[in-house]
């Protein structure tokens, strides 16, 4: 197998065993910082007009996604001129920064825990930290939707996609495309200040995960094969209700584990007070039970395995064929 083949099993292995490490040296913190550094710029610049915010938003997008590119670059490049174990080590440490699977069970597990233990207030908190909506009343079965609804739209942005971006094309890819994911999160919001600055972030990230988006469906249909999902209705939901959101990517997961645990998503949910309506995905022919959550996670596991064996057998196929 290829080396970057190598540096996935071993950065997936790494993120199943330890999670995220929380330290102020985390490839996407300090993202998130540059981020914020343009974001005050701009504010105590306080652009008037559309076209110069725009403008501005195209800038800071560009500057921090090429920044973060060929540091990542210039950091492998160096440790492998030192070492070659060492740059294998550093790509590993890297890749390993930029997957998020531990980190969504972890957080998704604190809500199912509060839920064990029939603590509503801690169940609503613990879902704030992982979800845009208002929590504060939310019921348990609603909390337990949200949940497994958090789950299922992070798959590809926080799994999936990263792993074929450092497939196709390598650690600072996979680390540039994880910089597209947090200008997004960060300033891709239809507000007034985020309006036009977060514009051409948001339309970015819609693009680099449209087939992402797409592929993580494809494969979390086949998990249900090996996790006792109902697969049928998997593919009855993904192809009647994957557009139902107003990102042409987040319901493609969504509507495939709605389908696959007889639930329903989406509808209407307030976000800082304000009631906001959204179509709903799947429909409602379980009840919402704690086992859902367990569910989700385990799809997400197995989606994520698939992937990386189809990887492997592709990377096999390349090297017999020496392509």
């Amino acid at each position: 197998m290829d080396r970057i083949m190598y540096v996935i099993i071993f950065a997936f292995i790494l993120d199943l065993l330890i999670g995220d490490p929380q330290n102020p040296f985390h490839p996407i913190r300090m993202i998130g910082n540059g981020i914020s550094f343009f974001v005050s710029l701009y504010k105590k610049i306080n652009i008037k007009n559309p076209l110069p915010r725009f403008c501005f938003g195209v800038v800071l997008s560009l500057t921090i996604i090429f920044t973060t590119y060929f540091v990542a670059k210039i950091t492998i490049d160096v440790s492998s001129g030192v070492h070659t174990y060492l740059g294998f080590a550093v790509e590993v440490v890297l890749c390993y920064f930029i997957i998020a699977a531990k980190a969504l069970k972890v957080e998704s597990m604190k809500v199912y825990k509060s839920i064990e233990n029939n603590n509503l207030e801690e169940a609503r908190k613990n879902l704030s930290y992982i979800v845009g909506r208002d929590t504060e009343n939310l019921s348990f079965p609603q909390i337990i939707k949200g949940t497994v609804e958090t789950i299922s739209e992070n798959l590809s942005d926080g799994v999936i996609a990263p792993l074929i971006f450092v497939f196709v094309g390598g650690v600072p890819l996979g680390l540039a495309y994880k910089a597209i994911n947090t200008l997004d999160s960060m300033i891709g919001y239809k507000n007034e200040t985020y309006e036009y600055l977060g514009k051409f972030a948001a339309r970015l990230d819609d693009v680099a995960n449209f087939f992402p988006s797409r592929i993580s469906a494809v494969f979390m249909i086949l998990s249900t094969l090996f996790t006792g999902m109902d697969t049928k209705q998997a593919i009855k939901i993904f192809r009647r209700d994957r557009f139902n959101h107003k990102s042409p990517n987040s319901a493609q997961t969504e509507a495939v584990c709605a389908g696959a645990l007889g639930l329903c998503f989406g509808g209407d949910n307030y976000y800082k007070g304000v009631l906001v309506h959204k179509p709903t995905i799947g429909d409602e022919i379980n009840l919402p039970d704690k086992r859902h959550i367990l569910d989700a996670n385990k799809m997400m596991y197995v989606t994520a395995i698939l992937l990386i064996g189809f990887m492997m057998l592709i990377d096999v196929i390349r090297g017999y064929l020496h392509v």
